[in-house]
């Protein structure tokens, strides 16, 4: 990169969604010759990705963006949060420009408006696979933008409107990039990743001379021959998402699946307007293990939410005994301006959600401890995340990045950052297992 390249600093805050278009966008700054600064006081501009689904992460996106203007004065917003683009600039009136979500066009326009950037075509290339914000060795895929749902809590189809599907030749050909260029695991992200090519009607495209229609069972197929891990998020259970637990038995894509499923009383799913029959999905989970007995299952719920009752909450916490998850999120109902749930009756007192939340925690950790502790004993592979002097981190398939539990390897051997190792399980706590390397 030349020595005069404009400098722009970049945060990315939220979800992982919101990562794969920072990439994006950066992706692009460094193509056109731009150098990406972490220190804001040394940058010619910054660029804040925000988010905006609840609000702890608006406060931090506002926070972010009143440090970046004090330190350094010239900034873009662009994300989620950006989708309010009146009262943003109505608070910063000096911002440079607003955009909304997935704005990756309007993002350069700004950058190249306000600080334009020298064209150098062989000094300013980056990797094929583009500029990616997690380490080196897996990667985020995204396949959709948008969500067809209107949950009562959510407000994530007004920023980002209806669910549209990418190409599933257009996702496959990134996804074999990445393949190519070593990358070790690939995650596949969206609002609702089983409802990929609904939009499109399962529209049929080539990918490697195979026709592919655009469609989860298709994609996941397809993600399977590229020899690399692929987890599968975000995974509404929808009937056919039964086809691909074979596929986990069978070892073409990791047997882990990301499931929010919220709640289990019927009457707050109905007051969430989420699907889910709580005696069927009991059902297909002992189905699915029936198939597939590694497969570990990993959800997200809301506790405390407008109208939850005691009965309500011990209807979840059966769900819990009974469904045995392995991986589980809990979160306190938290309001979200322009959400419909705020318009709910019988809001739960906070003493009272913070109450219910932890007496979920400790269920869960009760049956995570067990689950885990059935692990002992058995041989694992693990992909190395971090070292230090008291030996390394890593995740087995069971356990994906920053949401998930580690794996604790004691050894004298020299591991690197995207290494596999094979280990032998010989502790477990709560959330993690301990383990040397087998022989």
């Amino acid at each position: 990169m030349p020595q005069n390249a404009p400098k722009i600093g970049f945060v990315s805050l939220g979800c992982p969604k919101a990562t794969v278009d920072s990439e994006q966008v950066i992706t692009r700054l460094r193509a056109e010759g731009y150098d990406i600064e972490p220190e804001f006081d040394r940058a010619d501009m910054v660029i804040v990705n925000t988010c905006g689904f609840i609000d702890a992460a608006v406060e931090e996106s506002l926070e972010t963006i009143d440090e970046a203007l004090q330190e350094n004065g010239r900034v873009i917003v662009t994300g989620c949060l950006g989708a309010r683009a009146d009262m943003i600039q109505e608070r910063f009136p000096s911002l440079l420009a607003v955009t909304g979500p997935h704005a990756r066009d309007e993002v350069m326009q700004a950058v190249h408006r306000h600080l334009p950037a020298p064209h150098d075509p062989f000094l300013d290339l980056v990797p094929r696979q583009g500029v990616r914000l997690t380490p080196w060795h897996y990667a985020y895929l995204k396949i959709s933008e948008g969500c067809n749902h209107r949950c009562s809590f959510c407000i994530i189809p007004s920023m980002r409107g209806d669910m549209v599907s990418r190409p599933i030749d257009d996702v496959m050909e990134e996804a074999q990039i990445l393949a190519e260029a070593g990358i070790r695991e690939i995650l596949v992200i969206s609002q609702d990743t089983s409802a990929y090519g609904v939009d499109c009607r399962y529209a049929t495209r080539f990918w490697r001379g195979q026709p592919l229609r655009t469609r989860f069972f298709d994609l996941a197929r397809a993600l399977g021959q590229l020899g690399v891990w692929v987890r599968l998020h975000y995974v509404y259970p929808y009937p056919h998402v039964d086809d691909v637990i074979p596929l986990m038995a069978d070892g073409a894509i990791l047997p882990y699946l990301d499931i929010p499923f919220q709640h289990a009383s019927p009457r707050i799913l109905k007051a969430m307007k989420r699907p889910g029959n709580r005696e069927r999905v009991l059902e297909r989970i002992t189905n699915w293990r029936e198939i597939c007995s590694d497969l570990v299952i990993r959800s997200t719920f809301i506790v405390g939410f407008p109208g939850e009752t005691d009965t309500d909450f011990e209807e979840l916490l059966d769900f819990l005994e009974i469904a045995q998850l392995d991986r589980v999120g809990c979160f306190t109902y938290s309001a979200v301006d322009g959400a419909a749930a705020n318009s709910l009756p019988d809001p739960v007192p906070e003493s009272i959600k913070q109450e219910r939340y932890h007496r979920f925690m400790l269920r869960q950790q009760a049956i995570s401890a067990q689950k885990l502790r059935q692990r002992v004993g058995q041989k694992m592979k693990v992909l190395v995340e971090t070292g230090n002097q008291e030996g390394y981190q890593g995740r087995s398939y069971a356990d994906a990045p920053e949401i998930d539990g580690l794996v604790h390897i004691e050894t004298d051997t020299e591991l690197a950052p995207g290494d596999f190792c094979e280990v032998e399980i010989s502790a477990a706590d709560e959330y993690d297992l301990y383990a040397t390397p087998s022989r």
